[in-house]
């Protein structure tokens, strides 16, 4: 089984270049985040069309919105958390599809440091660790994926000096992760990558793709049981270089 993360950053634009690199990638699962629209403007025939009936959708106008989107029947889906009050913001997806408990992320991102903003951010990961045990437990396989707006390590950034203490790559954010994988989720791409300096995402600005000027933030975590199952991950870097791509790319693992 292949899933795949890909924050779209706005399907109503990006829908040709989803629909083309699902033809060519073939993933079995597809997590989608910022898809920018309402419910009812999903393309939901279109994808339907292109291998994917199986569809959870959670958007959101103008900002946010998340998807799920299966070749094979989802189970147990839900949009947003399960423990406590309903967030407002359209953010997580989940969904069991052959066995593999899958949570689409589309974490805050905090916008400055010291804000509510910020706040609201650390906050949303203490709700995505509670949420993680409400069914299942670390020894289960388990699927934390998406853009989570953080950066872990030095080589997820691409000058660690100059971007010590802001905003992606800052102590506060990386304890929160640090939790995160204490849960019980590996770094999937990391832990077969240690050393590499591959990103996810560039900015629009300054060249920063042909730059390289990156930060990885979209991540495939997964529970120990489920990582040795990983036979591989990819970071499709193709759809970038189109003509008005996503500032981010899709990331997949392949699962015997």
């Amino acid at each position: 089984m292949r899933v795949a993360t890909f924050n779209v950053n706005s399907l109503r634009v990006r829908q040709q270049i989803l629909l083309d690199w699902l033809e060519e990638a073939q993933p079995d699962v597809v997590c989608l985040q910022e898809l920018k629209m309402k419910d009812e403007k999903f393309p939901a025939k279109a994808i339907a069309e292109a291998g994917y009936e199986h569809q959870v959708v959670w958007g959101q106008a103008t900002y946010n919105g998340v998807a799920m989107i299966s070749k094979t029947p989802i189970e147990n889906s839900h949009t947003g958390f399960r423990v406590g009050p309903k967030d407002k913001q359209a953010r997580l997806v989940q969904g069991t599809v052959n066995g593999v408990r899958i949570l689409g992320c589309y974490a805050p991102n905090g916008t400055k440091l010291s804000t509510d903003k910020f706040a609201y951010k650390l906050t949303w990961y203490a709700r995505l660790m509670r949420e993680l045990s409400v069914g299942t437990t670390n020894a289960d396989d388990v699927l934390v994926c998406g853009d989570m707006n953080i950066a872990h390590t030095a080589n997820d950034v691409k000058n660690p000096n100059e971007s010590a203490g802001r905003l992606h790559y800052h102590p506060l954010e990386h304890d929160t992760f640090n939790r995160l994988l204490a849960w019980g989720l590996v770094d999937a791409y990391r832990s077969r990558n240690p050393k590499s300096k591959d990103f996810t995402w560039w900015d629009y600005r300054m060249d920063a793709f042909n730059r390289d000027m990156g930060l990885r933030i979209d991540y495939m975590l997964a529970t120990e049981s489920l990582n040795k199952r990983i036979t591989d991950v990819t970071q499709w870097k193709g759809p970038r270089a189109l003509e008005k791509p996503s500032d981010h790319i899709p990331v997949t693992i392949d699962i015997a």
